[in-house]
């Protein structure tokens, strides 16, 4: 699954994240990347990032 190294997430791109609100029912949210929240170098649940809505979740696919 995409979205748990912090090396193949830049921001701009367009991504797929799952929001705190949604993890139990695992939908998806798409926006582009504005900051990577994540400071380790990988992440097992996937990179936590901010979206340019302001949305934060964790990355699970990368477009």
């Amino acid at each position: 699954m995409a979205g748990k190294m912090r090396k193949d997430i830049k921001a701009g791109q367009k991504v797929s994240i799952v929001l705190k609100k949604d993890q139990r029912s695992g939908a998806l949210t798409e926006g582009v990347v504005k900051d990577i929240l994540t400071k380790s170098p990988e992440h097992p649940h996937g990179i936590k990032v901010r979206l340019e809505d302001g949305q934060v979740g964790r990355v699970k696919e990368i477009h």
